[in-house]
């Protein structure tokens, strides 16, 4: 009997994939658990197994296609039988797996790799390999506790002996400035064209989901950024009290620039609540609480995953969940729910590490504001009457939606977050 290929759906929030890559041709023989196509949302990529065996039958979409989630992508079944009713505009909601809607979000990419000492294949995912290599673990002497079999992470951390080591190794690194780290390489792009002085390179995916995000939000919003600079002398204080109280091993958090700099924006919208609204044209998203949001690079591109309730949180506290978001942003295992832009109800954008001392960030909309944070470099302050010194300044740029907020209660705002950075208690 012929069954459909549905288009997963990666996270609640996710209406449609890109197909990336087919791994089977029609007509070519699919066992259960062969890879069949490859798809991406605008923040990760994935991979389909096959869950039935047989003959791909149809293929409804090409390589680059834009897919509504638990769509027919293709049918797998015998040779000869019909396929007609599996066609996309055939089906109806009623006629789609119930155990597509239930099923767990699909896990980031996996794939197989030969052990050529022995000819056999070991299912590992790329996270696993990863650990097993820089903890010196066998991988042929692992049993998978994953699908069918596969080495996951949590395989390799249960190697006794080398829990402590890895949790050295993965521990985030201190960052002076932010937290965020520069792009490790660039997303490959095939070359369409050349000539003799210049190549007309396509466009991944992912760079056209994130260009088309950040042309609607200038085109759907009234954005006006404010720029201001605040006394970093305070913040760098108390940088330097958490970094010789964690290398003296008093506290287990390692706290930022960063990381303080979001602990004074949160308790600035405490204080200014319109700012931490969602603006949908006729009306305003009041929330109760702060999600921040906080912009990471990665390898395919800029995530701005959101913590929840970040409000709620101590200052090590928030220092720990932020590391541990930024660094599944960048190992590709973040929630995608916790990527889209509804997730947070503001967002901190933080340059500083990169020398920058001035920019104005692109809000993510339906935010009604996001603050750049900029690089802190000395400038010159009137310490005393008559007095004038050279004081460390950091600058802040404060993007907002002119629509859902005026000149003047962004002023307050962005002066606030000034005053929460020069007076910052913890």
């Amino acid at each position: 009997m012929a069954v459909p290929v549905v288009m997963p759906r990666q996270g609640q929030s996710v209406e449609t994939c890109i197909l990336g890559q087919w791994y089977k041709s029609v007509g070519e023989e699919v066992n259960e658990g062969d890879l069949l196509f490859s798809y991406e949302t605008d923040k990760a990529s994935f991979e389909e197994e096959a869950k039935e065996s047989g003959i791909l039958l149809a293929a409804f979409f090409e390589e680059g296609d834009e897919i509504p989630v638990l769509s027919n992508v293709a049918v797998i079944g015998q040779k000869g039988e019909s396929f007609d009713e599996f066609k996309p505009g055939n089906e109806t909601s009623a006629e789609k797996p119930t155990e597509i809607l239930n099923e767990e979000a699909p896990k980031v990419i996996e794939f197989e790799m030969e052990v050529h000492e022995t000819g056999s294949r070991i299912r590992i995912s790329p996270l696993a390999k990863k650990m097993a290599e820089t903890m010196g673990v066998d991988i042929q002497a692992l049993s998978g506790s994953g699908p069918r079999g596969r080495i996951i992470a949590r395989d390799v951390e249960e190697v006794p002996k080398a829990a402590e080591k890895v949790v050295r190794e993965l521990k985030p690194q201190p960052v002076e400035k932010t937290a965020v780290k520069p792009v490790a390489k660039q997303v490959a792009a095939a070359v369409v064209s050349s000539g003799d002085d210049f190549e007309v390179r396509s466009i991944p995916n992912i760079r056209k989901l994130i260009a088309s995000a950040m042309h609607q939000s200038l085109q759907n919003s009234a954005q006006l950024t404010h720029h201001m600079s605040a006394d970093a002398r305070q913040i760098m204080r108390l940088r330097k009290k958490f970094k010789k109280e964690f290398t003296e091993g008093a506290v287990s958090q390692n706290v930022t620039i960063n990381d303080l700099v979001c602990f004074a924006v949160i308790r600035a919208l405490e204080k200014f609540p319109q700012a931490n609204t969602h603006y949908l044209g006729d009306k305003m998203k009041w929330f109760k609480k702060v999600h921040l949001g906080l912009a990471v690079d990665t390898e395919r591109g800029l995530m701005v995953p959101a913590l929840k309730n970040a409000d709620d949180l101590s200052i090590t506290g928030l220092s720990y969940q932020l590391q541990q978001l930024a660094s599944q942003a960048r190992n590709g295992n973040i929630n995608p729910d916790l990527l889209n832009p509804q997730a947070a109800t503001f967002t901190v954008s933080n340059l500083g590490n990169y020398g920058v001392e001035m920019f104005t960030p692109v809000i993510n909309l339906p935010q009604t504001a996001i603050l750049g944070v900029c690089t802190i470099i000395p400038r010159p302050k009137e310490i005393e009457e008559g007095v004038y010194g050279f004081v460390p300044m950091m600058g802040l740029s404060l993007t907002y939606d002119h629509q859902a907020l005026d000149g003047g209660e962004a002023t307050l705002f962005l002066a606030e977050i000034k005053n929460q950075i020069e007076n910052l208690t913890v």
